[in-house]
């Protein structure tokens, strides 16, 4: 997998665990599953996410280093006024790294001052490790309640050290890593929390989080999500994914709290705000698209408020995926319009072209039995920007 295929693939609703990528049918879904984005530098903090990351950093500098911090670095009137009254992001998630954290000499040992605690935070790859997989794993029994035979170490691979292939790309001057990652988080040198990225052309996008349940009181949660969101502001990708958003799932609203938040339509695949409408139309009713809600306010000749309630059938039709109707994907009308022929097909370690195959003329594209049939539908599925450096391979 590309990782500028992903980033096309996430602005069309899918996501990743390990190398399986799904989509998810939001109109027959019990709890439909919406792609969320922030645009990282339009980020606004909250009360909350202030107060996690001030508690976090007064933690580990500790009342003794900024005691003397105070005295021996004293702060003018005007500096004292701009901290107390303008929070910033990139400043309060960098204050208590250890190698940022100025320690200034006490002329009376001459030696320099320390903070409470060392926490140092380091970007790696998603690689396996004994370190991390034991931390994951009481994460897993302690917060989640999963038996242990759930998850070996092959599990947790599959699950969290299976992402896509990193590199380093140069642009404008600037170093973009692409790919996934893991970044740790260290206190006192032991490994505390795993934040699991893909870093994305345009995005940072969380995969996962993990972390020792011996240290689930400094909000993990909200402190990862704001070092990501400043990462994302840094270095210059955009936008930050926090996966899917389920409306009725009480342990996601917090998401919705990162503002100003975008939900990808399931039918346009444009983002719209999430605002307080937005709110109360999920309120109403677990599928929404206010694209559907205009075609049809049109289409009645209503007024948008009194657009109808979206009740579809539930039943999954036999036969061909066009059948269906799911949201987000390509008509048949709209594949036949691309060039499914010059697609490429692994055919023992070489590349064909789909028209060469005997039979490709005769077949329909909406006959799921056929190479036809089934590259159509991974083209709906998909968008037709995946005909473009890819090859599909049959098993």
């Amino acid at each position: 997998m590309r990782v500028d295929h992903y980033q096309e693939l996430m602005d069309r609703g899918w996501r990743r665990s390990g190398t399986l990528y799904y989509k998810p049918d939001l109109v027959r879904s019990c709890c439909p599953h919406y792609t969320i984005r922030l645009k990282a530098s339009e980020y606004k903090p909250v009360k909350d996410h202030r107060q996690a990351i001030n508690r976090f950093n007064a933690f580990i500098l500790g009342p003794e280093y900024k005691r003397q911090a105070a005295r021996l670095c004293p702060q003018n009137r005007e500096e004292k006024r701009k901290n107390r009254d303008k929070f910033d992001l990139l400043s309060a998630v960098h204050r208590a790294e250890y190698n940022l954290v100025q320690r200034p000499v006490n002329k009376k040992t001459g030696k320099p001052i320390e903070p409470a605690h060392k926490f140092e935070v380091n970007l790696e790859g998603d690689s396996c490790t004994k370190e991390k997989y034991d931390v994951f794993f009481r994460y897993q029994m302690q917060i989640h309640k999963d038996p242990p035979s759930r998850w070996k170490e092959k599990d947790f691979t599959r699950f969290l050290c299976s992402g896509l292939d990193r590199k380093i790309l140069k642009v404008n001057g600037r170093t973009l890593k692409l790919g996934s990652y893991h970044q740790c988080y260290r206190l006192d040198g032991k490994l505390v929390a795993v934040a699991v990225l893909d870093l994305l052309p345009h995005a940072v996008s969380s995969v996962y989080l993990f972390y020792d349940p011996d240290y689930q009181q400094w909000d993990f949660g909200k402190l990862s999500a704001l070092r990501e969101i400043a990462m994302a502001v840094e270095s210059g990708y955009e936008y930050y994914y926090m996966g899917y958003y389920i409306h009725s799932c009480v342990k996601m609203r917090y998401k919705v709290n990162f503002r100003p938040t975008y939900i990808l339509d399931p039918e346009s695949l444009e983002w719209c705000l999430f605002d307080e409408h937005y709110r109360q139309e999920l309120d109403r009713r677990p599928y929404v698209s206010l694209s559907h809600d205009l075609q049809t306010a049109a289409e009645n000749n209503l007024e948008f408020d009194d657009a109808p309630s979206d009740e579809e059938d539930a039943e999954i039709p036999e036969g061909s995926m066009f059948d269906y109707n799911i949201p987000g994907t390509l008509t048949k009308e709209e594949v036949k319009h691309l060039d499914l022929g010059h697609w490429k097909l692994v055919v023992r370690n070489s590349l064909v072209e789909l028209e060469d195959i005997r039979g490709w003329e005769d077949w329909e594209i909406d006959n799921p039995d056929t190479i036809k049939g089934i590259a159509a539908e991974l083209i709906s599925a998909t968008g037709p920007k995946l005909l473009e450096n890819s090859a599909l391979v049959l098993f």
